[in-house]
């Protein structure tokens, strides 16, 4: 029976950084005017090591834990990524091994992903105007790179693929119409996520938000959809199909709808914090204890002792006096989205 928190929710769904370096500088996440080229990232040391890593997933899934994702940062600029995936593959109890990425280096690592035992990935894609693409990314680099990216997964039999774009208002949420026109009629699921206050540094306002409600709005007025229920309790995204039969899309409601009351996701930071929240202020320091010779019972014993203790629902209680400076909090790219 896995543990549950003071709101009755289960740790089902464990979210790992394994890096806290990213390719690239998307200004919802790592706004390249704070994260330079002279910017300090964690030291390796600090760092947990893929060993440490594989013996925490192993006392999660022990505790309840059906679903891992693997994130960053971007997850493969870590070196040998893949040997990691096959050691989570193989742990008895595991339903669900997943990975988000940007796309940059994942052609090159598609089949040595999917050989390894990687049975999903998820591709971040917020534009598909070159130059709107370049500037939501930070960097020099074309919409095509994460569009063959997508196609090689398709190739290597990574089904369903998801795209997730975060949409701004005044930035990209003119590409919401583009971008469902692109992956109308494929397998693969795009989905649409609210602009959040995920850590302090994005300048984060409500009036950047584009609600869900009118997403849908824009995509059906183009391609008409239909409520979906969901795959299972709990999940995330708000489900949709194209009525003419062309697939489906999601949106992602943190913001204006939001979910707390169903969410059963842990994280676990680049350097072992388990986090209960993606808006967190701190962790829980798990890395001292893999590393001062605790025993995986009283690791777990800790894990559960932290679950059971929590209360968090912060997108329930966010107002529209809500600033990204009103307390200290994560940063998204030390815990993934």
């Amino acid at each position: 029976m896995p543990p549950l928190d003071t709101l009755g929710r289960p740790l089902r769904d464990l979210r790992i950084s394994v890096t806290d370096r990213c390719n690239f500088r998307c200004p919802y996440c790592m706004p390249a005017e704070i994260y330079g080229e002279r910017y300090e990232f964690l030291p390796r040391e600090e760092i947990l090591t893929f060993e440490e890593i594989t013996r925490l997933a192993r006392i999660f899934i022990d505790l309840g834990v059906e679903k891992i994702r693997i994130t960053g940062g971007e997850p493969l600029l870590r070196i040998e990524i893949e040997r990691l995936i096959a050691d989570l593959s193989k742990l008895p109890g595991l339903l669900d091994l997943t990975l988000t990425t940007n796309g940059v280096r994942f052609a090159a690592l598609s089949d040595a992903l999917k050989a390894a035992g990687l049975e999903r990935v998820t591709f971040s894609l917020d534009a598909l105007d070159p130059d709107l693409f370049k500037r939501m990314a930070g960097r020099d680099e074309p919409p095509d790179t994460v569009l063959d990216a997508i196609h090689t997964a398709e190739q290597s039999g990574f089904a369903p693929v998801k795209i997730n774009t975060v949409i701004k208002r005044g930035d990209n949420d003119g590409e919401i119409v583009p971008l469902a026109r692109q992956f109308h009629g494929t397998d693969h699921i795009l989905r649409f996520i609210e602009y959040m206050d995920v850590g302090t540094r994005n300048g984060w306002q409500l009036d950047h938000v584009v609600p869900a409600d009118e997403i849908v709005s824009r995509v059906h007025d183009a391609l008409p959809v239909e409520p979906v229920e969901p795959n299972y309790p709990g999940e995330v995204a708000r489900r949709y199909r194209y009525v003419d039969g062309g697939g489906e899309i999601g949106v992602i409601t943190s913001v204006t709808q939001p979910f707390c009351g169903k969410c059963t996701r842990a994280r676990l930071s680049t350097d072992g914090k388990l986090v209960t929240c993606l808006f967190a202020s701190d962790g829980v320091d798990l890395r001292s204890m893999l590393r001062g010779n605790a025993s995986d019972e009283e690791i777990s014993q800790r894990i559960q002792n932290v679950w059971l203790e929590r209360d968090d629902r912060y997108s329930e209680t966010r107002t529209e006096a809500t600033t990204p400076d009103a307390f200290r909090r994560i940063e998204m790219y030390q815990i993934g989205g």
